[in-house]
């Protein structure tokens, strides 16, 4: 079996730091080799984060390469497009349909980009997620990650209750049901 990889990508404070914990975590489980590494510049400013997540029967570079990732997971539509072109052919992209703009287009020293949607549904297979309403819905804004990671649990051959497991072990115990269900109703959105 061919390794998978899978680029989890945003901003900082989203959470995508704990999600690829709770992915590396349940492939570990799964009995795969895995391979994390996070890139994180100016996360606490709000700047990109992206953390490279490969698993397979043994892999030997933390890195996924420009046309090797299997999946964009993106908390950030612009997170999505800045990422695409390590997708591969065939591969697939899971964003939040939310647009946080960085600092350079708050200044109104740049414009966020138009149609980021259309472009990326062009190039690739590209579900765009209002995860911050579902995650709303469950109780906690925050949650956002725990949606967008469901979505992409919903489409790797892992249990659903073994993602639920991790996820128990690994958010803070007072956040565990708002987690579970706001991964459950991501897991489904793509069912339907």
């Amino acid at each position: 079996m061919a390794d998978t990889g899978i680029l989890i990508v945003g901003v900082g404070g989203q959470g995508t730091l704990l999600s690829s914990r709770i992915l590396g975590e349940v492939a570990l489980y799964s009995g795969f080799d895995v391979k994390v590494s996070e890139v994180h510049g100016m996360a606490q400013r709000g700047g990109s984060v992206v953390t490279h997540v490969r698993f397979g029967k043994r892999v030997y570079s933390p890195l996924v390469g420009i046309g090797q990732a299997d999946f964009i997971l993106a908390f950030e539509k612009l997170e999505a497009l800045r990422w695409a072109g390590y997708l591969k052919k065939g591969g697939m992209i899971i964003a939040n349909a939310r647009q946080i703009p960085p600092i350079p287009v708050t200044l109104g020293l740049q414009k966020y980009p138009e149609d980021i949607d259309g472009i990326l549904s062009g190039a690739a297979t590209t579900h765009m997620v209002d995860a911050s309403k579902i995650a709303s819905d469950c109780g906690s804004p925050r949650s956002v990650n725990m949606v967008l990671l469901g979505v992409l649990a919903s489409r790797l051959d892992f249990e659903k209750e073994l993602w639920l497991k991790v996820i128990r072990e690994t958010v803070p115990q007072n956040t565990v049901e708002i987690n579970t269900e706001a991964f459950s109703r991501g897991y489904e959105f793509l069912q339907g």
